[in-house]
């Protein structure tokens, strides 16, 4: 089974590959549905597909947009460059885009975009026929369904297995549209589903009726994230040919964590699917990264009314985020890049791309120009006395 990772921007792409990504999806300079991501310029998206091939792996670009009429010779353009760059799959929900991959003689092959809806095994064949290479199923599938889907599709299936999961079918919702006027199924999305909401009488306008289970207010379609680690085993066994994590907009902590637990799950259930069983240290590396909660959704038959995070639309962590290594550790140093503060003698992480959690206390940070100093800050670069080896790309962490 692939292991397939966001990659918001090439810095993401690249901790991805580190930790263990077979593919990464990634959005271009338009047409996919994360326009707030970093995303790809053209030059940057050929960089990137070199990166990527260089080191085996390949690199999935999302047109996942619904577009408009005016729009459709752009894509036509647009779609032909990303084939000339190197994509090794173009990720598209709209029919009409899918007939101009047709019409124009694009041989990028074709994956159908859970945007799609595809809940059952005669839509997945019905793509198929037409020519998908692979069909992203939709949250929405239970696990005895999705067990006959790929036991008898014409095409390759793959699966969610872990992120954020959206209140409405596959993520075709207007309430953003509807509530600010962007539109969410062109990526613009604001997100209202996580926010919270009080209820106003018709006829006694401006007079705000608290809706709570708290002070803090009710959040009526905050729902919980995807987290199917627990499932690997059974994912593995079925032949989905491929595992989806989602979180372009999520830090690189978020996707180097989420992508190295997963990579050495799928590893275990290769190795013995029938006996395949999570490690503690994997949930807790899960619960490190921003959550909302976890929940198995439909896939687990937990989508009810437990499914909600009703507490609280923001996301909770057990793990700061301090840095990356910028090098490889030597000479009895790390340095690193800084993304938030932390001071000597305060106990700190590093994790490599391996898992391997190596605690330390610093007695010294130095600058760039040798110097110590009384605590780090954000976007600069430091260095710590470091006995242990570890590679560039790994992370350092405050629990």
């Amino acid at each position: 089974m692939e292991l397939l990772s966001p990659a918001g921007n090439f810095e993401k792409l690249k901790a991805a590959v580190l930790f263990g990504a077979d593919a990464v999806f990634m959005g271009g300079p338009a047409f996919g549905l994360r326009a707030n991501a970093g995303n790809f310029t053209f030059d940057e998206m050929e960089e990137a597909f070199k990166y990527l091939h260089e080191r085996g792996k390949k690199g999935y670009v999302t047109v996942n947009i619904y577009p408009q009429t005016h729009e459709l010779n752009d894509i036509a353009k647009y779609l032909k460059t990303c084939e000339q760059l190197g994509a090794d799959a173009l990720i598209i929900s709209d029919p009409g885009i899918f007939s101009i991959v047709k019409q124009e003689g694009i041989k990028t092959p074709v994956s159908i975009s859970t945007q799609a809806n595809t809940t059952n095994l005669a839509a997945v064949n019905f793509w198929a026929d037409l020519g998908a290479k692979r069909v992203i199923m939709a949250r929405e599938v239970r696990r005895e369904d999705l067990v006959e889907i790929i036991k008898n599709a014409k095409c390759e299936v793959e699966t969610f297995i872990h992120g954020a999961i959206c209140i409405s079918m596959s993520g075709r919702c207007l309430i953003s549209s509807y509530m600010t006027g962007k539109d969410a199924n062109n990526g613009e999305c604001t997100h209202p589903c996580r926010w919270s909401y009080s209820l106003m009488e018709e006829t006694r306008q401006g007079e705000y009726y608290p809706v709570y289970e708290d002070e803090r207010g009710t959040y009526l379609y905050n729902s919980k994230d995807l987290c199917l680690l627990d499932r690997i085993g059974e994912l593995v066994k079925m032949g989905s040919s491929s595992g989806k994590i989602e979180g372009r907009m999520k830090s690189i902590m978020y996707v180097s964590i989420v992508t190295g637990v997963y990579r050495q799950a799928i590893n275990a259930a290769m190795k013995d699917a029938d006996n395949y069983k999570p490690l503690p240290k994997w949930r807790s590396l899960l619960e490190s990264v921003s959550n909302r909660g976890y929940i198995e959704g439909f896939y687990g038959g937990e989508y009810d009314a437990k499914a909600i995070n009703r507490e609280t639309s923001g996301y909770s962590r057990a793990a700061a985020f301090l840095g990356v290594a910028t090098s490889d550790s030597k000479n009895n140093e790390l340095e690193l890049t800084c993304r938030a503060k932390f001071a000597p003698n305060e106990e700190i992480t590093i994790l490599t791309p391996d898992l391997n959690e190596i605690k330390v206390s610093p007695e010294l940070i130095l600058d760039e120009g040798g110097n110590k100093i009384d605590a780090t800050r954000p976007n600069y670069i430091y260095k710590i006395p470091f006995k242990d080896t570890a590679p560039a790309g790994s992370l350092i962490m405050r629990f």
